[in-house]
């Protein structure tokens, strides 16, 4: 499948042939397993201290108590306070915590190799499709070929005003106007500090993101990423695919080295 080449000024520069990775079968069901399982990576261990709730004075009046009461610790002591109150056991005032998680416990799920790269194969394919673009909310209206490519020179762009120009070249500048319409939340995500919730509008896939990465950084819903670190995270933020991506020449090269296993498969059987 051919697709046009886009200059920073917005004009044609020739055809590229897609790599056969751009032809895998969509699979939604994939992607969104490989996104939970490689969003797992990032959770952080939880745990508790040992003794939280058990650093107390307290015995035990078991057996016998002898004095009416139940067999649970009561804390020691004298002229009020705590004192002859239950403590030391998880059903009590100040307790402990029944079951507290540990930190041994593992909270990543494991993901097979050949199954993450056909994951990555069919979100890529699924940058072809308009339909599955627009179903995720973005605007492009203006723009016919999917996927968008665009040539080299916009690597060396450094300096946001420039890429903002070129932006506007590729009829790409409304879908980022589109995060700006969000109105700010209230109530108790304000109350916390997230009072503004960035969306995601338009992901860079370059060879090199040295300056890029500097260009985008004060333009909303913008990403920067290399070809060779790609991942499901970046092309289906959420596990909702797709999300709207724009590649350089170099980064398609470096795609077209990524070998899909349905393909694997196809050529074996004939």
């Amino acid at each position: 499948m051919k697709v046009p080449v886009f200059s920073t000024t917005g004009s044609s520069d020739g055809d590229i042939e897609l790599p056969l990775v751009f032809s895998t079968p969509i699979r939604n069901e994939l992607i969104h397993k490989a996104y939970l399982h490689l969003e797992s990576h990032s959770f952080q261990r939880q745990g508790r201290y040992p003794n939280a709730g058990m650093d107390v004075v307290a015995e035990s009046n078991s057996p016998p108590t002898g004095h009416h009461q139940a067999r649970v610790a009561r804390m020691a002591g004298g002229g009020g306070g705590r004192q002859g109150q239950a403590g030391g056991v998880a059903m009590t005032r100040k307790g402990r915590q029944a079951h507290p998680p540990t930190s041994e416990k593992i909270v990543h799920k494991m993901l097979n190799k050949k199954e993450n790269r056909l994951a990555l194969c069919t979100a890529l394919a699924a940058t072809t499709s308009s339909a599955l673009v627009k179903l995720r909310g973005h605007k492009v209206d203006k723009i016919n070929s999917f996927p968008i490519v665009v040539s080299d020179q916009i690597e060396s762009v450094f300096k946001s005003k420039e890429l903002a120009k070129i932006f506007d070249a590729l009829h790409l500048s409304q879908d980022i106007d589109r995060l700006k319409e969000r109105k700010a939340r209230t109530g108790k995500p304000r109350l916390r500090g997230r009072q503004a919730k960035i969306g995601k509008s338009v992901l860079l896939v370059v060879k090199d993101s040295t300056n890029l990465t500097k260009a985008a950084g004060s333009i909303l819903g913008v990403d920067v990423v290399n070809a060779k670190s790609l991942s499901v995270l970046d092309l289906a933020p959420g596990a909702r695919p797709i999300r709207l991506t724009v590649f350089t020449k170099g980064a398609i090269e470096e795609i077209s080295k990524i070998k899909s296993p349905h393909l694997e498969v196809m050529v074996a059987t004939k």
